[in-house]
């Protein structure tokens, strides 16, 4: 599970998993030591974590303390009662969005001061890619042809004083017709525009670490097809 709590990578691991290595850089075993926010520093690995445990780490990390925390790895005792346990702490609201390609270029968007990927809420009934392209055509003002499948994020944020917490459906897409583009400012979009791979990476550094993950697992995902090909 790719989960960005205050914009911190949060990845949640089966029993039995442990990161990749040199991923991180301290080890806390929940099963023999407390939890502290002091020992939460640059990139660490939590394992033996139960749904209490993970309960309390997401309230150190939402404390109004700064942290030093880069990215969180957590080794559940049970995956299912820990992801449980986070779903019923939030309220969840499901989107879709989509990683759009025309050759060698890719559509980003200027929303909030921030570089984005065009997405939103899924409208009842539909389905995810149904919401993915509706989403992208509608901010974007553009036509779309659907590839697959890319990745899913969850990410919390505040809406209201409440806490909720956003599952996103990525999918790849191909432009069909950009003749008529234009940034939805309805929806807060001041700019769209094209952008090389260079320039995706330079736009990357003023982002959510959630959309740096999606171009991550697309880089990686072309990198493998390009090798078996």
């Amino acid at each position: 599970m790719n989960l960005f709590v205050n914009d911190i990578p949060i990845r949640i691991l089966h029993p039995g998993q442990s990161p990749p290595a040199g991923h991180v850089n301290f080890e806390i075993d929940a099963a023999a030591e407390e939890i502290t926010k002091a020992k939460l520093i640059h990139h660490v690995w939590i394992k033996n974590v139960s749904a209490l445990d993970f309960s309390l780490v997401l309230d150190l990390i939402n404390s109004k303390v700064p942290s030093n925390l880069y990215s969180l790895y957590i080794t559940a005792n049970n995956y299912k009662t820990l992801k449980l346990s986070l779903t019923q702490k939030f309220k969840v609201v499901k989107a879709a969005g989509g990683l759009v390609r025309k050759k060698d270029r890719f559509l980003m968007i200027y929303r909030m001061k921030k570089w984005d990927l065009p997405k939103g809420k899924k409208e009842s009934g539909e389905r995810n890619r149904e919401t993915a392209v509706r989403e992208v055509e509608e901010e974007c003002n553009i036509s779309v042809k659907l590839n697959k499948p890319l990745c899913t994020t969850w990410h919390t944020y505040t809406m209201n004083k409440h806490s909720m917490l956003k599952k996103t459906r990525w999918f790849i897409m191909d432009v069909t017709d950009d003749s008529r583009s234009k940034p939805s400012t309805e929806e807060d979009i001041e700019e769209i525009r094209w952008m090389t791979q260079k320039e995706v990476y330079h736009a990357l550094e003023n982002s959510y670490k959630s959309i740096r993950f999606v171009f991550e697992k697309y880089y990686r995902q072309e990198e493998k097809r390009k090798f078996q090909g």
